[in-house]
């Protein structure tokens, strides 16, 4: 039977980190602005919330994260000099990522992991479901998981995660969730969370990825939970224990994703998921990808 439970609307974006891996390109520009082919990677993500419905977004960011505002912010100047130059698809594109959705903003102040950065959307998202997507992990729109998450937790209630299975040895990069199966093949019931195991350590080889439909009960567990692994107050402790008990603010369930994901979290995944991207591209492919051939076999060919 399909239980009825408020609409989503809200989506929440931590944007708050460093960015010290990709120094020195982030000493002066958030790690968020970085392009993946010719977008930013940030608007990759309000797109996928738009897409999914969320017309609501808080970004929760940090000092030095005012790019982040103007980009999705209108330039009227920039607007005015395409305009009177009749450049009507450079114009299309400039608008684009302010029509998108509503954007809202709050600073995390004291980086202390992604359960405070999330803590920090309380006020915002008041006593509503609503979804949390983190920047480094972008999802292809023709694989619309955050709609199918969304579609879950709407029968379900309770929060829902985003899983993929990865290789044993690198579950140590990710959360691990213990998990039932369920009637639905892309479904699971989660029972337990662990954040970063160590491989022998793992319930199982089902990864979190960032994405992620939440009760709002988990802004009270919040509130209440120790820095954990790193220092920092970890999303994942406060999953753990809405997946303990269910009373507390409803079960949480696990959408299996197969799809394609783009990792941007590190150089070597940011290069590759530029790449792939670019192949993809009808305007871009067809060049890069003969390029990317002629390239790869004359490397090849080297002694």
């Amino acid at each position: 039977m399909i239980q009825s439970h408020p609409r989503i609307s809200k989506a929440v974006i931590p944007a708050a980190g460093l960015g010290t891996r990709f120094l020195p390109a982030t000493k002066a520009t958030p790690k968020e602005m970085l392009p993946v082919v010719d977008k930013p990677a940030i608007q990759y993500v309000v797109e996928e919330a738009a897409a999914a419905g969320l017309d609501d977004v808080l970004m929760v960011t940090g000092r030095n994260k005012r790019p982040l505002e103007d980009h999705f912010d209108r330039n009227y100047e920039l607007e005015s000099a395409l305009n009177k130059k009749g450049d009507a698809a450079r114009l299309a594109k400039v608008q684009e990522s302010s029509d998108l959705a509503t954007m809202h903003y709050v600073r995390q102040g004291d980086p202390k992991g992604l359960g405070h950065a999330v803590l920090c959307a309380a006020p915002h998202v008041g006593d509503e479901p609503f979804a949390v997507l983190l920047g480094d992990d972008l999802i292809d729109p023709r694989d619309p998981l955050l709609r199918r998450m969304i579609e879950v937790q709407e029968q379900h209630g309770g929060s829902v995660v985003a899983l993929m299975e990865v290789a044993p040895e690198q579950i140590h990069l990710y959360g691990s969730a213990a998990v039932e199966t369920t009637a639905d093949s892309d479904v699971v019931r989660v029972s337990g969370l662990v954040e970063k195991p160590e491989p022998a350590d793992a319930p199982s080889n089902y990864a979190i990825i960032g994405r992620y439909v939440l009760d709002p009960a988990v802004f009270g567990i919040l509130r209440k939970t120790e820095p954990g692994r790193g220092g920092e107050i970890q999303l994942t402790d406060a999953l753990q224990q809405l997946a303990a008990d269910e009373k507390v603010g409803g079960p949480v369930h696990g959408v299996v994703f197969k799809g394609r994901r783009y990792d941007t979290g590190d150089r070597g995944d940011y290069l590759r998921a530029i790449v792939r991207l670019a192949c993809e591209r009808e305007d871009l492919g067809p060049d890069f990808r003969t390029w990317l051939r002629r390239y790869v076999t004359e490397e090849m060919q080297q002694p």
